[in-house]
């Protein structure tokens, strides 16, 4: 087998680990199953990662990396806010799609490993996801499409659950599932909920 370059088996070692969550469980989610599924000895994933915790804030960064900055792009764009929520919820699903694991992962692994880095880390995503559908949503109602006496955190908040109903439809799907199809039904209840009374 050809030598890799760190970059490249990180990158192997990361999807290994949302791949063992969403097939097998976090349970199963060990140094021995993780170099087992990706080819390599133990020793040579800490060659590459120096502790777990290390693995789980890399994979934190590509959150905030390959999903947050393509939100933010959307969200201060010239789109209009029924675009924009479209375009949000969209990329958010999809990206959740082709990670399965990667909420239960943050999730548990931030509660679990009582990490402060974790924890923080987290919190700034979530903090980060629910202000862009704030100002979504106020973008609405300023274009005078959505309700303006909703309450715009409970709204974000609500939207908060929307990744939750994914996960959980991945469960009892087993992992199939439309990202396009779920998008379709998600967005127009989403909509109704903030629509002008």
């Amino acid at each position: 087998m050809a030598k890799l370059d760190t970059a490249t088996r990180q990158g192997q070692i990361k999807k290994a680990v949302l791949d063992i969550i969403s097939t097998e469980g976090i349970g199963k989610l060990s140094t021995r199953n993780l170099a087992t599924r990706i080819g390599v000895t133990e020793g040579a994933l800490f060659r590459h990662f120096s502790s777990k915790k290390e693995i789980m804030l890399s994979i934190m960064a590509d959150v905030k990396h390959d999903l947050m900055d393509e939100q933010e792009r959307i969200v201060y764009s010239g789109l209009g806010a029924g675009e924009k929520l479209s375009a949000f919820l969209c990329l958010h699903v999809k990206y959740l799609v082709e990670n399965k694991g990667i909420t239960m992962l943050l999730f548990s692994e931030a509660a679990h490993l009582n990490e402060p880095k974790l924890k923080m880390g987290l919190r700034e995503i979530l903090l980060t996801q629910k202000e862009y559908v704030s100002r979504i949503v106020r973008q609405g109602i300023s274009e005078g499409v959505w309700d303006p006496s909703i309450k715009v955190e409970d709204v974000a908040l609500l939207y908060m659950g929307i990744p939750i109903t994914l996960n959980i439809e991945l469960i009892l799907q087993s992992g199939e599932i439309q990202q396009d199809k779920f998008c379709a039904r998600m967005l127009p209840m989403f909509v109704k909920l903030l629509g002008k009374k």
